[in-house]
């Protein structure tokens, strides 16, 4: 190992100790895990170096988050359990869980203890919120309060007294091409394949995260990527010949030094040897640097959604169900209109012989 080298290491080494996670450093690959054991991150020196110097920036400062009354710590476990016998998916459950947490730390009460205008209030302070945020905390905390009341676990049915949030239509932002070329320029091989996914076969940035080379199959007509998607829903989505070499090339393929630690259970993009694959919020973030700022992974998936409709027959429905939908309204708001296109309409629509 060189100074520069060593050097090099020492300085990661800080970086992951002052943001409380702890390297391990085999071979050529390096690895940081959490106070808990969990693999936040495995790659090269360069790439940990990148993540540590990106994470000392995104830090927040301030006090240590207060833990979440005991009495909330039960109820909300016992709610998990229950959305999971449900059949919800573990992202649902997952995201339901931390909403819950927030909101049981910062009410700083038991929930037999929270009245309606608690809860109210509580929302309405949350004035940095965007309309899909705040939807998201109500919808939690709607149905967290309905099962508790049915429980018996709270005295008073407060679920229905938070006011009906209206989500403004979204509007479609497809990552152009000049972006697109620049980011894919710029990206290393593993971040570009992640882009790909997700711009070549409109992958969400958790789907991205859990493919697998086994997720490659021969269908009609071509190769087919078997996509998990929300609500545990699998959907096969064809991809080109290009795509699918790679994505059966594994995690060696794109990164060589893990080639040493086999196949890595399949994981296209694992975190570490035998440890799962990245999270999806890691995901995103190496996605989100590539581009560059103003543009997020998920515009990637609405880039391949407008070229699909655009050049695709214009059929919404096929784009429905390479997206994952359940809706066809939620894919309107994904395809984008360009203004020539606009232009093109509105002529068609104008008088042939104008009015002088």
């Amino acid at each position: 190992m060189t100074n520069a080298s060593a050097s090099q290491v020492r300085m990661a080494r800080r970086r992951a100790k002052r943001l409380g996670l702890r390297m391990v450093k085999r071979g050529n690959v390096v690895t940081l895990y959490d106070i808990d054991g969990q693999v936040v991150d495995s790659g090269d020196l360069s790439a940990i170096s990148a993540y540590l110097a990106g994470a000392a920036v995104r830090r927040r400062p301030g006090p240590v988050q207060a833990p979440v009354p005991a009495a909330w710590r039960h109820s909300i476990e016992d709610y998990c359990l229950h959305l999971a016998a449900a059949g919800q998916s573990p992202r649902t459950v997952d995201a339901r869980r931390k909403a819950l947490v927030r909101l049981g730390r910062e009410l700083g009460c038991a929930p037999a203890q929270v009245t309606a205008e608690r809860l109210v209030g509580w929302f309405g302070r949350q004035t940095q919120w965007k309309p899909e945020t705040r939807k998201t905390y109500q919808v939690a905390a709607r149905e967290f309060f309905r099962w508790a009341y049915r429980k018996h676990l709270v005295p008073d049915h407060i679920a229905d007294e938070l006011p009906t949030v209206k989500v403004p239509p979204a509007v479609p932002r497809p990552v152009p091409d000049d972006a697109w070329q620049q980011a894919l320029a710029r990206a290393d091989a593993r971040t570009a394949l992640m882009m790909r996914l997700a711009a070549e076969a409109g992958l969400r940035r958790g789907e991205v995260a859990r493919v697998n080379v086994r997720d490659v199959v021969e269908g009609v007509g071509g190769p087919q990527l078997m996509v998990r998607g929300k609500g545990g829903r699998t959907r096969a989505v064809p991809i080109s010949d290009s795509l699918a070499a790679a994505v059966r090339r594994g995690a060696a393929g794109h990164t060589p030094t893990l080639a040493a630690f086999g196949d890595c259970d399949g994981w296209l993009f694992p975190a570490a040897p035998a440890a799962g694959h990245l999270t999806e919020m890691h995901v995103g973030k190496l996605v989100a640097a590539a581009l560059g700022p103003g543009w997020s992974m998920h515009k990637l998936r609405h880039r391949f959604a407008t070229r699909a409709y655009r050049h695709g027959g214009r059929n919404l429905r096929a784009v429905q169900a390479l997206l994952g939908h359940s809706s066809v309204a939620t894919t309107e708001r994904y395809t984008a209109v360009d203004d020539d296109e606009i232009r093109a309409t509105a002529m068609a629509a104008a008088l042939d012989d104008p009015i002088v």
